[in-house]
Formats: structure tokens, sequence, C-alpha cells
């Protein structure tokens, strides 16, 4: 299993400052920030499945012209994963013929261009091998986020946007082939109060989520604010614990 970071900032601000979007393989998408932005039409043409964390824009952004772009040009629908709240969050506000034409009843609801499929926390996708596992995670809105894991029996976790979610946690610590966490933090220490509000991560937080890990992936860390991201770097930079994070930057590949 190849995953690409198509996006990995909390803002933009250039195109080197995407948003969230992780690439599986050839027809898997991690979400649907901007960073899908860097896909041509026939990269596009090639996505089948869309596993959306949650319905913040930064995270959904693109999936509407996805299937604008390419839906014509396609023999079966686009198939979109997230949790219920998740799916009638995206269908109210943007699939509502007022933001955006709603595809899963175009051409007709019998032969749609988009499906959406509810996947609720500890449920499970396989696709050719590849396993797809919804976990836990705390945010301001109804999210999760997901375990990868390969037809090597190796895994690969992205918390998504949350905060320190004790089920995330013990989710993650029950993975015994766990290679690689993607793990938010948005924020630096000086608005930790706002990271707590927002429900995100700032560096202390994460810190408390590593100490408490007892599998032992790379750490990378994603989702950091443009305006605050060299600061928050610093601060990640000054942890002394057993693991080590790394900034996620855009194009990095994980194989396993």
């Amino acid at each position: 299993m190849e995953v690409r970071v198509l996006g990995c900032s909390g803002g933009i601000g250039g195109l080197d400052v995407r948003t969230t979007a992780l690439a599986v393989d050839d027809d898997i998408l991690i979400d649907c920030g901007t960073g899908v932005g860097m896909l041509d039409v026939p990269a596009l043409m090639a996505i089948d499945h869309v596993f959306l964390t949650h319905a913040h824009l930064d995270h959904v952004a693109y999936l509407p012209f996805i299937i604008d772009t390419v839906g014509d040009y396609r023999d079966r629908p686009l198939m979109v994963y997230a949790a219920p709240e998740t799916l009638r969050i995206v269908r109210s506000h943007i699939f509502n013929w007022l933001i955006w034409p709603d595809f899963s009843a175009i051409p007709d609801r019998a032969h749609p261009l988009m499906h959406f499929n509810e996947m609720r926390p500890g449920e499970s996708v396989d696709l050719g091998g590849r396993r797809i596992t919804s976990l836990p995670a705390l945010h301001a809105v109804p999210a999760v986020g997901y375990q990868l894991r390969s037809e090597t029996g190796a895994s690969l976790v992205f918390s998504g946007d949350t905060t320190v979610c004790e089920p995330q946690i013990d989710a993650i610590n029950a993975i015994n082939d766990l290679s690689a966490l993607i793990i938010e933090t948005a924020f630096p220490n000086a608005q930790h109060d706002l990271a707590l509000a927002a429900r995100h991560l700032c560096p202390q937080m994460l810190f408390s989520v590593l100490d408490r890990l007892l599998v032992s992936p790379e750490v990378f860390v994603t989702h950091l604010k443009p305006a605050q991201a060299a600061e928050i770097t610093a601060e990640i930079e000054q942890y002394a614990g057993r693991l080590r994070p790394k900034i996620l930057t855009n194009d990095h590949v994980f194989r396993f």
C-alpha cells in the first residue's frame, strides 16, 4: 500500500500550502481538502473511494469538484464513506441543490454518480486486500480517524482532527503492526485554550498523547496552522519522550 500526502496544512497560502488530503494507491482518498487540486483529470478519474474524517471545509472542499469534473466519464459511482452525522452534514449543507447539485440523485437515484456509505467507528471496509477501519476521534463536530492496513499486514493511522481522545489512544495501542502515525497539532502552546475550545491539539497536548502510546510507530505531525507553523514546529522539537515526532510535508510517501 502506498499513501501520498497531497495536502497536510491547517490552511492555505500558496501552491505548497494546501489542506488535508491523502492519496492511497491510485483509487482511494482520505479526506478531500485543497491538496486534491494537485491531481490531474486522469488521476481524478481513477479515484473510486473517498473516506471523510469529518465535514469541515478544509477536509471536504474538493469533493464537489471531483464528482463534477469526472462524474460523466465514470461507469460506476464514486463511493463516499463517513460517519452518519458527517454524511448528514455534507448532504444538507453542500450537496443540497443550493451550494452544489446532489450527485447522489444524478442522473437518478437508481444510477447515481456518487453513493454515500455510512461507516461508524470500529467498522471496516476491505478493498482488494486493503482494510480501512474507522477510529474514534473527538473534535468540534462528529469526527473519526482511520487505520489503513495493507496486504502485507502493516498499518498506518491518521488521527483526523481531534483533541486528546482516550478511545482513539486505546485503539492505537491495540494495533500491534502500526508502522506510522499521522497526528494533528493545529495550534501553538500559547493558544492552548483555543485548542481546547476547538478540540484540536497543541504541542503540550500532543506530548500527553505520545507519552501514553505503547506502540512504536514513526510519528508525523500534520494540520499546523500556517501562521503559527514555525512556532509549533519549534515547540514540537522540544519533546524529550520516547517517540520522535516529525513534521509531515507535502508529497511524503508511505509504503507499507
